[in-house]
């Protein structure tokens, strides 16, 4: 049947900014392709943003203007309400909750809002039999939503794990390549519009902590909970941490793990050794990438942009296609009702071990004190490596002094991430360590 005898999929977009003007364009450009792909046509019927009059690239698109979001959502000739606005409230909340009380299914961008509400919104789209997708919401362009929702759905998941924002991982590479400090790497990331004005959603984790909730949510059936996920940015590490994760062949990275263990899911964001040659160390600048651990297949890894206009767009467009061709899915898999509530699981013992760099006092017993609170513990050393004095800051100590404390890096066996931090703990309280160690987590796999 010719795609003119079909009435067209009509789409209401709220909010007009780097993505939502990237997805008016994209759907008129594509307008053909995606008529012949989808079976109907889709087009734009009407927008809403802040401000009206201020001047927007969309394309020779020409859509009517929505009074505001609620307005739009309730439109009676829109039929996907596509919420670009972004926020963990109101309007955003109101606005979606509306279109799915109408009928209208909605595509979504707004991990903060899924973050906090996802599951309460999920079940609103449920009961009023409209779709809810949000494949944007996390990697962008990486299709990994549908990968665990519908490309995976005949498996169980042991662990979804990954590198979720491209601010933390730009920072890191010109960090490792250029030798450079977090601070002047940081501002170079601002100059270049990869890092907010305010960095500290993104370097701090949260930003990764939230798509790592969906992720969880979408793998082990839980409730979508932000506050379940432990959380440590990047904002610690120094390049002599960089140089030593080098030698000891491996790459620091900003990763999200979720994982199945005998406790519930455990959910954590924190940098990350990874092994060089594994497909995440591998992974540079702003890149995203996601791997999934997966019964009855091989270990899967997805890379490709995780953020910016274009990558974004493309996935929003993905989901209205889908709603255009009648592909519904339930948000998270899985009905709302059988969503387990998600709570924070104690972190288990790490196989990977731990990498702890410490400044240790030059007086007669510091190693043996060290090395006893460690083995109060039950923490076996790996490895230990002794740097020069002056490879870094040692506050008011002259690094050459040869009483100044010495840099010194324990690599562990497998241990608790609570064994650890006792056991720094006493040996800090016994005066043998200068400022606060380091601690970072391996993963050999």
């Amino acid at each position: 049947m010719s795609s003119e005898l079909i009435s067209p999929l009509k789409i209401g977009v709220a909010g007009l900014g780097t993505v939502g003007g990237a997805v008016v364009r994209l759907l008129e450009q594509k307008a053909n392709a995606l008529a012949l792909h989808c079976g109907r046509p889709v087009e734009v019927v009407a927008v809403t943003a802040r401000s009206r009059a201020k001047k927007r690239d969309l394309g020779t698109c020409a859509p009517r203007w929505a009074d505001d979001p609620m307005a739009l959502a309730t439109d009676p000739e829109v039929d996907v309400f596509v919420e670009l606005m972004g926020g963990d409230g109101d309007p955003a909340k109101s606005a979606i909750e509306a279109a799915l009380r109408a009928g209208k299914s909605v595509v979504t961008a707004n991990k903060a809002l899924l973050a906090h509400h996802g599951a309460e919104l999920a079940a609103v789209a449920e009961k009023h039999g409209g779709a809810l997708d949000f494949e944007a919401a996390v990697g962008a362009a990486i299709p990994i939503i549908r990968t665990l929702r519908e490309g995976l759905a005949g498996n169980s998941f042991d662990r979804v794990y990954g590198i979720l924002n491209g601010t933390c991982n730009y920072i890191l590479t010109r960090m490792e390549e250029d030798r450079l400090s977090f601070a002047d790497c940081l501002k170079d990331a601002q100059r270049l519009g990869y890092a907010e004005a305010d960095p500290t959603f993104d370097i701090e984790g949260h930003d990764s902590a939230q798509k790592l909730a969906i992720l969880a949510s979408l793998a082990f059936g839980i409730k979508v909970n932000s506050q379940a996920v432990f959380v440590e940015g990047i904002s610690s590490i120094a390049p002599e941490d960089l140089e030593a994760a080098a030698e000891l062949g491996y790459r620091i990275k900003l990763l999200g793990v979720a994982l199945r263990t005998q406790d519930g899911i455990e959910q954590r964001v924190h940098p990350t050794m990874v092994r060089l040659g594994s497909p995440l160390a591998e992974v540079m600048g702003v890149t995203n990438a996601v791997s999934i651990n997966a019964d009855g297949v091989a270990p899967i890894t997805l890379v490709g942009p995780g953020a910016g206009g274009a990558a974004t767009a493309s996935a929003v467009v993905s989901d209205i296609g889908n709603i255009a061709r009648g592909i519904y899915a339930a948000p998270f898999g899985r009905p709302t009702a059988s969503l387990i509530a998600s709570e924070r699981a104690p972190m288990q013992r790490h196989e990977g071990g731990y990498y702890i760099r410490l400044l240790a006092v030059d007086r007669p017993g510091t190693f043996a004190t060290i090395a006893r609170h460690l083995a109060d513990e039950q923490i076996s050393l790996e490895s230990i490596m002794q740097r020069h004095r002056n490879a870094e800051p040692h506050g008011g100590d002259d690094p050459e002094s040869p009483h100044a404390p010495a840099p010194v890096i324990l690599v562990t066996y497998a241990t608790t991430e609570d064994a650890v931090h006792r056991a720094l703990r006493e040996i800090k309280n016994r005066g043998v360590i200068a400022g606060r160690p380091q601690v970072i987590r391996i993963e050999k796999n």
